[in-house]
């Protein structure tokens, strides 16, 4: 019997371990779009929690169409849409990672405590689980919406401004480093370093 509350404590433990390296890597998981893919690891004071969404595939494809919606030729409803997707993206986002924060807070509590039942325990790990796959569905689902608003040329010209982007990221890259400190390397869209998230 300890045997098996043991392993279950260490389920719980790496449980925990997961969510607190950043619920991030449920939406930078996700597929990105163009060759690096607008990916990223989230982060914030909350441990991981806080910009899931900011950096994720989908949340920084909307902002990207947003930020150029005269580069790439948006009509006003097609803004309007964008601007719904996105608060909803973001209210789903917000309570679903709270959910999880609260379910994994439960799951240590009950790992603490060596008389706790293990089916509860085990339920509480499927929770967590079962919320974290039903959060990255959510962003896959609004990233092919966000695309089915726009025209075959108009995801055209996303790509393009996407790589005028990276390609400027990569110069600056170049010219003077990492702002956060290091070398610049890789997609700077993407949260290598928990401690220095990426400029959205």
């Amino acid at each position: 019997m300890k045997q098996g509350t043991g392993a279950i404590v260490t389920l719980g433990v790496a449980s925990v371990f997961a969510l607190t390296v950043g619920i991030s890597t449920v939406w930078a998981n996700e597929p990105g779009y163009g060759k690096q893919g607008h990916m990223g690891g989230g982060h914030s004071s909350m441990g991981g929690y806080g910009a899931g969404m900011k950096h994720s595939g989908t949340g920084h494809l909307i902002r990207h169409l947003l930020q150029r919606e005269q580069e790439i030729g948006l009509t006003s409803e097609q803004v309007a849409k964008l601007k719904d997707m996105q608060l909803n993206l973001d209210k789903i986002r917000i309570k679903t990672e709270a959910d999880i924060q609260i379910a994994e807070r439960e799951v240590k509590a009950l790992t603490e405590n060596e008389k706790s039942d293990l089916g509860a325990v085990e339920a509480k790990v499927k929770q967590s689980h079962d919320l974290q796959v039903g959060l990255r569905m959510v962003s896959i689902k609004a990233k092919r919406d966000v695309l089915a608003v726009l025209t075959p040329e108009q995801r055209a010209k996303e790509k393009t401004e996407h790589e005028k982007v990276m390609q400027q990221h990569g110069e600056a890259g170049k010219g003077y480093g990492n702002p956060h400190g290091g070398a610049m390397t890789g997609n700077p869209h993407m949260g290598s370093d928990p401690a220095h998230p990426p400029v959205p």
